[in-house]
């Protein structure tokens, strides 16, 4: 991984759309092959299975390419009735589904000008979540990790979240995310990319191998 896949001078109205292209490339197959009984396997989210996960996943990527913003969407409520919804869809008509959010949304993104770009990380993630149950190397990695971490810088900042300096594992150059404050230093991490999605996303990180300092855990949390 070099610096060129994480630019933080360039605002790219593209890169949620292909960070979901990227991760549809490597999920949608690993789904189809997999067999009936793997879809009920727990996942880091509580309460939800693999097929939880999807649903949900397909569930908010349609609401955006057919622009359905309703009142309280997105909240813990909504996720349970888009989930509950496709309680009598086949697998693999969830499966389906997610193909085309992934394919579809990005362009629906690109237009809302960064409001939607949290959408296209959460998808990444939760194909980390799908992966992770499955017992796949490399959950929260593969090919879409550099466009992922890109795109965390980009979303830290324009929430304004806390400032972070990190160190990270076969990049060249450090990642500045967050929004600076004038009374306090930045964090500092050391590690892997992949445990500082980890730690961004709320998973664990038992087991990884990194230094946090001047900023605890539950800080960083983007979803929390």
């Amino acid at each position: 991984m070099t610096t060129d896949a994480v630019r933080d001078d360039i605002r790219d109205p593209e890169l949620p759309g292909r960070l979901l292209v990227t991760e549809r490339d490597a999920l949608i197959p690993l789904l189809r092959a997999r067999p009936d009984e793997d879809f009920a396997l727990r996942t880091a989210c509580p309460g939800w299975a693999v097929r939880d996960v999807l649903a949900h996943c397909s569930a908010a990527l349609m609401r955006v390419v057919e622009s359905r913003f309703e009142k309280g969407v997105f909240s813990p409520e909504c996720n349970d009735r888009d989930i509950a919804e496709r309680a009598a869809w086949s697998h693999q008509e969830v499966v389906d589904e997610l193909e085309r959010g992934m394919t579809e949304a990005g362009a629906a993104i690109a237009k809302a000008g960064g409001v939607l770009d949290a959408v296209a990380l959460g998808e990444w993630i939760h194909a980390g979540d799908v992966r992770e149950a499955f017992g796949e190397p490399g959950a929260y990695a593969g090919s879409g990790l550099p466009l992922a971490l890109e795109l965390l810088v980009r979303i830290s900042r324009d929430r304004g979240h806390v400032a972070l300096h990190a160190d990270v594992d076969d990049l060249d150059t450090p990642l500045v995310l967050g929004a600076p404050a004038e009374a306090a230093p930045p964090g500092r991490y050391i590690g892997g990319a992949s445990t500082l999605l980890r730690l961004y996303s709320g998973r664990h990180v038992v087991g990884a191998r990194y230094e946090l300092a001047g900023v605890g855990e539950r800080e960083l949390n983007l979803f929390g």
